[in-house]
C-alpha cells in the first residue's frame, strides 16, 4: 500500500482494512512521518470525546437519587462491573508504563501478574463476605462501626488525598503523551489536561456510575486494541515475531529474582509482593473498588466481577509488556528512525506515544490515541465518581447538611463532581517535580496511602481489640514510612547539601543532570531504598505500631 493511499484511510474503516491486508505501519520506507497527528486522527478523537458527553448526558435523564447516581440500582451486570473496575485501576499511567518498562528496564515487572490468584483468594474469600453484608455508599461507612467516627473521618480524608493527587498524576502523564504526539513542547501540557479533564468530568457528572462503567467497557476495548494494532503492525514490518526476545537484552537493567539490596530497583519476588499489596489494600480500602462490588447484587456477583476484572488485567499486562518487546525489536531493526537526541533507555517512556503518532499510519493513529484518551478518563471518571460518594457520604450527609429535595441531592452530587475535576486539572501541574520513569512516579506519589488505608479496614475486621488513638498512630507511622522511603533520594540529598550529612552514609552519591524543562543543572542523589519497598515497609510499620499502641491504651 502507497503511502499516498494511506493519507486516506477513514478512521476505524481504515483501521479494518489495513489488518485485513496485514499493512498497519506507515513506514515500510526508510523513515517515518515528520508531523504527528493527521486531521482523520483529530476527527476519531473529538467523534469519540463528544460521544462520551452523549452518553452521559442519555443516563442523567434517569436518575432521581444519589443511590442510583453513585451505585446504580445495586444489581448491575457483574461482567461489566469487572471491566469497569479493571479500566478504572488500569489507566493511562499503565498504558503507557507497561511498554516503557518492558521497553528500558526488562521483563520482571510483568512477572507481578503470578500475584494474581492470590489476590483473588484473599479479597473474594475473606473481605467480600465482610463488605457485602454491608450496603453502604461509602466504604468508610464500616469503619464508623467498629472504630468510631474519628477513624472513619481519617479513611475519607486519607481516600480523597490519595485520588486527588492519583488524578492530578494520571491527568499530568496523558497530558504529556499527548504533547509528544502532537510534536508539540511542555509548555502545552496544561492546555492538553484541561481538555482531557473536562472531557472526562462533564459526563461523569452528567451519568454517574451507569455512564461511567458503560464507557469503562468502551474505553477497555479501545485501549486493548490499540495494543494489538502495535504488535501487528511490528510483527508484519519485520516479518513475523523475530523481535520478540530470546535473551537478555542489552537496553534492560539487572533485574535479579531476589536481592536484600534496597537499592536494587526492581526484583521479581520484590515485584511480586509489592503488586500483591497493591491490588489487596486497592481492591480493600479504596471507594472507587468497594463502591463497584455495591453496586452488584450479592457477594458471589461481587466475586465474579472480582475474578474477570483479574483476568482481563493478565491478559492485558501481558499484551503491554510484549508491546514494549515490540518495539524495542523494530527500533532495534530501524536505528535511522529514532528521534534524533533520543535515548532508548532514559526515554522509553515516550516511544509508544511516539511511535502512536510517528509510524502507524492516520486513521489508525486516532484510534490509538483515543485508547490512550479512553484510559486516561476510564481512571478519570471513576475518581471524579468515588471521591463526591465520599464528600456527599462522609462528610454532608453525615452531619445531617442535605439538601431538602432528592433532585437538589442529585443536582448537589453533579456540581460536587464537576468541581473536584477542575481542582483535580489545576493541581495536575505540580506533577511534573516528582523524579523517575512513570512506573516509580506512580508508586512515589499516588500509592502512598494505598495501604495506610487498608490498614484501617485490617484493624476494623481482624483486631478485636484495636482502638481508635492505636488505629491513628499507626496510621500515621504508615503515611511516614511510606514518604520516607519513596522520596529517599530526595531527602538524602537534603541531608548532604543542607545539614552536611553526607550521602555515601546511605550508599549513594550525588549526581549532577540537566532539568529536561528548564535546563538547568540539578545535583541530586538515586534513591538508597527501591519505591518496591513502599508498601511491605509502610505496611508493617503501620500495623506493628497500630497493634502497640492499641494494646497499651485499649478503647473504653
Amino acid at each position: 500500500m502507497c503511502s499516498t493511499t494511506r493519507r486516506w484511510l477513514p478512521g476505524l474503516v481504515g483501521f479494518l482494512a489495513a489488518t485485513s491486508s496485514g499493512t498497519l505501519l506507515a513506514a515500510e520506507d526508510s523513515t517515518a512521518r515528520q508531523t504527528g497527528l493527521a486531521a482523520i486522527d483529530w476527527a476519531i478523537i473529538v467523534a469519540y470525546g463528544c460521544g462520551t458527553i452523549a452518553l452521559g448526558w442519555y443516563y442523567s435523564r434517569k436518575q432521581s437519587t444519589t443511590q442510583e447516581y453513585f451505585i446504580g440500582n445495586g444489581q448491575m451486570n457483574p461482567i461489566l462491573i469487572g471491566v469497569s473496575l479493571f479500566a478504572t485501576l488500569l489507566s493511562t499511567i499503565s498504558y503507557l508504563s507497561m511498554p516503557g518498562e518492558a521497553f528500558g528496564k526488562g521483563p520482571a515487572g510483568v512477572l507481578s501478574t503470578l500475584a494474581f490468584p492470590f489476590v483473588f483468594l484473599f479479597v473474594g474469600y475473606v473481605l467480600l463476605p465482610v463488605y457485602m453484608q454491608q450496603r453502604v455508599t461509602s466504604a468508610y461507612e464500616l469503619l464508623e462501626k467498629q472504630l468510631g467516627l474519628s477513624v472513619r473521618l481519617l479513611g475519607a480524608g486519607m481516600f480523597l488525598t490519595l485520588r486527588l493527587i492519583w488524578m492530578a498524576l494520571l491527568t499530568y502523564l496523558t497530558a504529556k503523551a499527548m504533547t509528544v504526539m502532537l510534536g508539540v513542547g511542555d509548555e502545552w501540557i496544561p492546555a492538553v489536561a484541561l481538555i482531557t479533564g473536562t472531557v472526562s468530568v462533564v459526563y461523569t457528572s452528567l451519568g454517574g456510575l451507569r455512564a461511567v462503567v458503560i464507557t469503562d467497557l468502551l474505553q477497555t476495548i479501545l485501549l486493548y486494541g490499540g495494543a494489538l494494532v502495535v504488535i501487528g503492525g511490528v510483527s508484519w514490518n519485520l516479518g513475523g515475531f523475530g523481535w520478540f526476545p530470546t535473551e537478555w537484552h542489552d537496553n534492560w537493567d539487572t533485574q535479579p529474582f531476589f536481592s536484600v539490596d534496597p537499592q536494587v530497583r526492581i526484583t521479581v519476588v520484590g515485584s511480586f509482593v509489592s503488586v500483591l499489596l497493591w491490588q489487596v489494600s486497592t481492591l480493600g480500602g479504596d471507594q472507587t473498588s468497594v463502591q463497584r462490588f455495591m453496586s452488584t447484587s450479592d457477594v458471589k456477583a461481587a466475586r465474579r466481577a472480582l475474578a474477570i476484572q483479574l483476568a482481563v488485567a493478565f491478559v492485558v499486562a501481558i499484551t503491554l509488556a510484549v508491546v514494549g518487546f515490540a518495539l524495542l525489536g523494530y527500533f532495534e531493526a530501524h536505528p535511522d528512525q529514532i528521534p534524533q537526541g533520543v535515548d532508548l533507555k532514559k526515554n522509553a517512556d515516550i516511544i509508544f506515544p511516539r511511535f502512536v503518532a510517528y509510524h502507524l499510519p492516520p486513521g489508525v493513529s486516532g484510534f490509538v490515541v483515543a485508547a490512550m484518551f479512553a484510559a486516561a478518563m476510564s481512571s478519570i471518571d471513576s475518581g471524579v465518581n468515588s471521591i463526591t460518594a465520599v464528600v456527599m457520604s462522609d462528610l454532608l450527609d453525615r452531619f445531617g447538611i442535605r439538601p431538602k429535595t432528592e433532585r437538589q441531592h442529585v443536582l448537589l452530587a453533579r456540581s460536587l463532581a464537576l468541581g473536584i475535576g477542575l481542582t483535580i486539572v489545576l493541581c495536575s501541574s505540580m506533577m511534573q517535580h516528582v523524579p523517575g520513569n512513570i512506573t516509580a512516579v506512580t508508586n512515589k506519589t499516588a500509592n502512598l496511602l494505598a495501604t495506610p488505608i487498608f490498614c484501617l479496614f485490617v484493624f476494623a475486621i481482624f483486631v478485636p481489640f484495636a482502638s481508635p488513638i492505636g488505629v491513628w498512630i499507626g496510621a500515621a507511622c504508615g503515611v511516614v514510612t511510606a514518604v520516607v522511603v519513596a522520596f529517599s533520594g530526595p531527602l538524602v540529598t537534603f541531608l548532604d547539601l543542607s545539614c552536611g550529612i553526607p550521602c555515601t552514609t546511605f550508599g549513594v552519591e550525588l549526581v549532577t543532570s540537566t532539568d529536561s524543562l528548564t535546563g538547568e543543572l540539578v545535583i541530586a542523589a538515586p534513591d538508597p531504598i527501591s519505591f518496591q519497598w513502599i508498601a511491605p515497609l509502610a505496611i508493617g510499620a503501620n500495623l506493628l505500631t497500630g497493634c502497640v499502641v492499641s494494646y497499651l491504651f485499649p478503647r473504653r
